[in-house]
This record gives C-alpha cells, structure tokens and sequence, in this order.
C-alpha cells in the first residue's frame, strides 16, 4: 500500500493541523469537563451510539493479584480472517488490513466485548486536572511548559499535544522490570533477549528532585542485557529529556568486551534499537519515544478501531515464548481485539529531515494515552512496519501499560516482539525507588562485566 505525498496537503474539516507558535491551555471552562463529560484523562466517558463501546465508570478494580483475568469466560463475538475482513475494514487500519493479506491462513484477529478497564491513581488524575489549565507546548512544540507529573493535554488540540500525551502518560513513576525482546525470523526462528530495566521519573527519586539536575528530565532509565552470553553485561544508561532540541538525549553505553563506558549520541531518531536485529529503530521503543522534531504532526480525529485491549490471556504466567511467537506473528489464539475510540495522528516528515520512516500513522487510545497500532511508510511510500501495544492493565498499582509490544516488517516477513514477562516471574516491579546516583556512568561501570 502506497501513501500520496499529494494528497497530505488536501485537509478535510476536522484535519487539525500544528502551527509555530506556542499552544494555549484550555479554559477553566473547557477544563470543568474533566470528571464530567469526560473522563478525568480526557476520553469521552459516554459510550458510542450503537452500545458497541460501553460507558467508562472508573475502570478494573484493584487486586493484589494482577494477573487474574477477569475476562477469562468470554469468547469472542467474531473472528476477522483474510476472508471476511472487507466486512469490518472501516474499523481497521491499513496495516492491519496489510497483515490479514500477507497471512491469509494464519493471522487473524478475535474481536472481543469492549471493557473500558484503565484506571490511575487518583493523584494522577489530580495532576491532570492542573495540565489542562497550565501546560502549554513551547519551541514549536519540542518541549512542554507548566506541566504537572503526566498527560499534559487531556484536551488536546493538535497532533503534537496527542503524541506528547504518549510519550508523558503514566507509568508508575518507578520500576524495574525484566523482560525478553525478541528477534524473530521469517521461519519462526528466535534467540530471546533479556533485559533488566530500572527507571524512574525525577519526582519519584528516594533523595529527592534537583532542580539543578532534573530540569527538562522527563525519566532516567538503565538497561542491563542478561542474555544471551554473547550480549551478556552490556549497560545502557539514558537520561530522556523533554525539549531534545535545546538539550539532546544524554545517553551512554558500558561494552563488557571493551569494559569501557562511552557516550553513545548515537542512540536516537532512526538508528538501529539496542539488540533487536536491525528490526527496530530507536524511536519505535515504546510505539514511539524522542524528540518529535523530524515529522510535520497532524491530528486527523477520531476513530473507532480494533486494538488489541486487556491481554491477560497474553500475560498468562503459564505461557512459555515458544507458546506466544510464531512464523509471522503472534500466536493469535493468545490476542484480544476489542473496539476502542483512538485519537488519529498523521506524522509527514519534514521536507530535508532524515529518516528512515517518511510517514507514520499513530492510533492512540483514548483512555490511556497509549499508542495501540502504529503503521510506518519507506521513503517510497511502502506500507513497512506495523507496531501493536497489546495493552494490559496492572490491576495492583493502577498502571495501564503493555503485556507485548510487537514490531512485524511486511516487507521481510520478519516481526520483533518486546516487553514478554511470561517467563520472568512477576516481571514488573513498581514499588522499586532509586537515587540519583542509580543513574550515572559510574553506576552502569560497576553493573557490568
């Protein structure tokens, strides 16, 4: 499938577009909506016409036990296969459509009752509720005034506003975390990789936030390869910070073959993902992460789609990756698609940028801020990758994140799968708090070897 450069420059009416200047906040009367009309994230808390997407009244419920499927008796309404998806297209994107095509006898995706299951602190939604009155985007949209903790535009006006919605919603503030990221070949072969993950935001630091250092820091985080052998003891230390413009990523590298710590400029935009096989570029982390520079952002609407939602079957502590990835694809016995509203941003690159991504297509919930589909176009307008945040909810601490992130290249047959836990124990740990010093070059030094 091929995109028209052409046809980008024909807006239709609810094509919102970003100019230069700096954004307003809303008023205090648009603001009002929150809790009200809308949910306190800034999703429509009413359900759609047709009673085919429910009302949101709160979310799941917490539970000591996150993993326990509250959906585990239900089947699946219908099934959308190669064969029937012309049926259901207006509610899919092309690169899912993509997919359904290149594996007629094999992919296929079960469409499930919607639930509305996210749910956040209530401190969150506190903080949310300051944004809207205070953030305001600045540097032509590279960085972010007066904003409070996370979702600085629960109103959002323009793409720019939707995709910093991503990149700043809640994560639990703290973690560390281990899980697999999987190159997996066209045959279905696979080496799995596993991570050691420490972040935290600067506000959740056990020796308290410094202004001198974590300004402009949106999170620090660790990396720590543990296999196989032959990646064994690698580091990889960032410091993200917001406006990447007036001050880039900071980022360095501690290689245990060279047992030295360097910085690595490098790792941004559309160079090569750490240990993925060239599957991934470092931007795609996350469905997408960095500074959003490089691409024109257009906020398109909304939409209605099928989106991979509330994957416990996915997350099931008895699953082993052999079970879960196949040649092509997930196992699509293990998925759940549900029907979600999603907020539709075009990303064109800017005339003279580089990259190896000319035009991206995000699908971002609205309950979550999460980047659910996200289809990627070559500089030849080839549809390429398309990227799947299978959305879990972690129902013991009120964080709605991911149970896989997947990465499938329609051009090679060959898909890249992140974020697998199912062997891993508890997988991800929230209630971890780190120091400053956690989060320096001599501290990734002393991790390796």
């Amino acid at each position: 499938m091929k995109f028209n450069p052409k046809a980008l420059l024909m807006t239709s009416a609810i094509t919102l577009a970003f100019g230069g200047m700096a954004t307003a906040a809303v008023s205090p009367q648009e603001a009002a909506k929150l809790g009200a009309s809308l949910t306190p994230v800034g999703a429509e808390k009413a359900g759609n016409a047709s009673g085919t997407i429910p009302a949101w009244t709160g979310g799941l419920a917490s539970t000591s036990d996150r993993y326990a499927n509250p959906y585990a008796d239900e089947r699946p309404l219908f099934t959308i296969t190669a064969q029937n998806a012309e049926q259901y297209k207006q509610h899919l994107t092309p690169g899912q459509l993509a997919m359904l095509a290149k594996y007629p006898d094999s992919f296929k995706m079960p469409v499930y009752p919607s639930h509305r299951s996210a749910a956040m602190p209530q401190s969150i939604y506190d903080s949310i509720a300051k944004n809207a009155t205070s953030a305001q985007l600045t540097d032509e949209g590279n960085g972010i005034s007066g904003m409070a903790e996370a979702i600085p535009f629960p109103i959002p006006s323009n793409g720019l506003e939707v995709i910093w919605n991503h990149m700043t919603r809640y994560r639990g503030g703290a973690l560390e975390r281990t899980f697999v990221q999987v190159p997996v070949q066209a045959n279905g072969a696979f080496t799995a990789v596993k991570i050691n993950e420490k972040m935290s935001w600067p506000s959740y630091l056990s020796d308290g936030y410094d202004a001198k250092t974590d300004d402009n820091i949106l999170f620090y985080f660790v990396q720590k390869v543990e296999a196989p052998a032959r990646l064994t003891g690698n580091v990889l230390l960032v410091h993200e910070t917001m406006n990447q413009i007036t001050q880039p990523r900071q980022a360095w590298t501690y290689n245990a073959g060279q047992r030295r710590v360097r910085r690595a400029p490098q790792i941004a935009y559309d160079a090569p993902g750490t240990a993925t096989d060239g599957q991934r570029t470092t931007d795609n982390l996350d469905m997408f992460n960095g500074a959003p520079d490089r691409y024109d952002w257009k906020l398109v609407g909304k939409q209605e789609l099928y989106i991979p939602y509330n994957s416990f079957k996915l997350a099931d502590r008895g699953l082993k990756y052999d079970d879960i990835l196949q040649a092509g694809h997930l196992n699509p016995e293990l998925t759940r698609y549900e029907l979600h509203r999603v907020w539709k941003v075009e990303a064109t690159l800017k005339e003279g940028a580089r990259h190896v991504y000319a035009k991206r297509t995000f699908y971002i919930d609205e309950d979550t801020w999460q980047a659910a589909v996200v289809d990627h176009y070559d500089g030849r307008g080839e549809l390429w990758r398309v990227g799947e945040a299978h959305k879990f909810q972690y129902r013991d601490v009120n964080v709605p994140w991911i149970a896989a992130e997947m990465l499938y290249d329609l051009q090679s047959g060959r898909y890249l799968a992140g974020g697998l836990t199912n062997e891993e124990g508890n997988g991800f740990d929230f209630t971890k708090r780190f120091v400053h010093k956690d989060f320096t070059p001599q501290a990734i030094r002393r991790m390796g070897k």
